[in-house]
């Protein structure tokens, strides 16, 4: 394409091509005739919606001309909003996100449009056009970096959100970078913000990071119930937060007893999780009564949990009964399970029969996946089949041993999970001589791309694996 080719002349030259005249081409692309010629003579700019109607009757793929729609309009010239704001949207939904950083890069420089770019991000986040919105985001940050402003702490929650993946070095650097801009939030916000980073830092295993967030969510909760108990009048409190108040201390408990359960104190995880399950709330909402369900389910799940993982072995059948009905607490169930058998030399092949099904389709399927949050699946996930694997080849059972080792490699390499390959490496090694051809050329090819990642990273030898 040409650096003086334009619309108006791909439309001319495709008008003369055809054969056709002015009005035909005018009724078949729905364009005005009187427009069309005013468009085509350049005394008239093309609108987003005549633009969208005559690569439709060009018989031409939608969004053809968006990127040369881009460069006429906004880079070449000054960019106005009336126009500005329908092509991104167009490209947000088709997906042109090249086009969206092309001309968010001259509207950077420009500055004049920061208010209404930062609202078309909030609606594009809202309608699911995340990546579209994440490109907002951090034009509007970028802008305003040296502000102090409550929008500019909502663009970095944003962007943190946003960029959230498989890969935990990329979910650390997000955190770090976000944490910050928390205290420049507004109060409610800032508990759901202060809850997300929590989460991140779970799939992350950073303990006490983990804790230390779930204090403060707990001393924010206090001190909004202080200021809602002084206030005669709470109709006019209109709520930003994505919960209700008490859940999020609730949470909070919940997010310590799990910190103290990963550390091996299992008596003060059961201390935590009796405190969430008795946070009462007086005359709940049906909103919070689900909510309120929701954490007995917990409790109650944990509590056996936490007593399995003392060696308790009585509690592994009830524990059993309620993961298999609770679809979503069953991977997590699976991995605590086979810490337990690995720390006290369970036998919890019963388990593992009863559970076959679900164990074969987590195999056969690619579990993970780019979707919000699912860093902490991903790590269950991981962590799974290192436990599987080593119960199996601590047994002697080397082909189902072997196979899990395989998979717990490939997906921590997948997330860029460092402890778990290191693990994976040294059971492998422990167990290498049991190892069939086929097994040593998997892990060997794994490993090859363990290698070629950190050898461009930092220059590690794969011997230090």
């Amino acid at each position: 394409m040409e650096p003086t080719t334009t619309i108006r002349s791909y439309i001319e030259d495709h008008i003369r091509k055809q054969g056709y005249t002015l009005q035909y081409f005018a009724d078949l692309s729905g364009v005005n005739a009187g427009t069309l010629s005013a468009i085509i003579k350049g005394t008239r700019p093309i609108a987003m919606a005549q633009l969208d109607l005559i690569t439709q009757g060009m018989n031409l793929e939608p969004g053809h001309f968006y990127e040369l729609y881009g460069a006429e309009c906004f880079v070449e010239s000054s960019p106005h909003w009336r126009r500005l704001e329908p092509f991104l949207q167009r490209c947000a939904e088709l997906d042109k996100l090249d086009c969206i950083h092309r001309v968010i890069q001259q509207v950077t420089d420009d500055r004049s449009y920061i208010s209404e770019l930062f609202e078309m991000a909030e609606g594009m986040f809202e309608r699911g056009q995340k990546q579209a919105a994440l490109m907002l985001y951090e034009c509007v940050a970028e802008c305003e970096k040296y502000q102090h402003s409550e929008r500019l702490a909502l663009c970095h929650y944003r962007i943190f959100t946003l960029s959230l993946s498989q890969d935990q070095n990329q979910n650390l650097r997000a955190a770090v970078l976000f944490e910050p801009y928390i205290n420049r939030l507004d109060e409610e916000r800032q508990l759901d913000a202060i809850k997300d980073l929590a989460n991140t830092y779970s799939g992350l295993c950073y303990w006490d990071k983990v804790f230390q967030l779930a204090e403060e969510l707990e001393q924010r909760v206090l001190v909004m119930e202080k200021y809602i108990k002084m206030k005669k009048d709470t109709s006019d409190i209109h709520r930003v937060s994505k919960h209700p108040l008490f859940i999020y201390k609730s949470y909070s408990y919940l997010l310590k007893a799990t910190v103290w359960g990963e550390n091996g104190e299992f008596e003060k995880a059961l201390q935590y999780t009796n405190l969430y399950l008795n946070n009462v709330i007086e005359e709940p909402t049906l909103e919070e009564l689900s909510f309120v369900d929701r954490f007995n389910n917990w409790g109650k799940a944990n509590t056996y949990l936490y007593k399995l993982m003392m060696g308790d072995y009585e509690a592994l059948n009830s524990y059993l009964d309620f993961i298999e009905e609770n679809e979503n607490e069953t991977l997590l169930g699976l991995v605590k399970i086979m810490e337990a058998a690995n720390s006290y030399n369970l036998d919890v092949d019963q388990a593992l029969k009863r559970f076959n099904p679900y164990i074969h389709i987590l195999y056969q399927d690619s579990y993970l996946d780019n979707s919000y949050n699912s860093q902490i699946k991903d790590e269950r996930y991981t962590k799974f089949w290192a436990g599987l694997a080593l119960y199996q080849l601590s047994k002697d059972r080397y082909e189902e041993g072997f196979k899990y080792l395989i998979t717990c490699l490939e997906s921590a390499h997948k997330i860029n999970d460092t402890s778990t390959i290191i693990f994976c490496v040294g059971l492998f090694e422990e167990h290498r001589e049991h190892a069939s051809e086929s097994i040593k050329l998997s892990y060997l090819n794994i490993i090859k791309g363990v290698y070629g990642r950190y050898e461009k990273k930092s220059k590690v030898s794969v011997n230090a694996l």
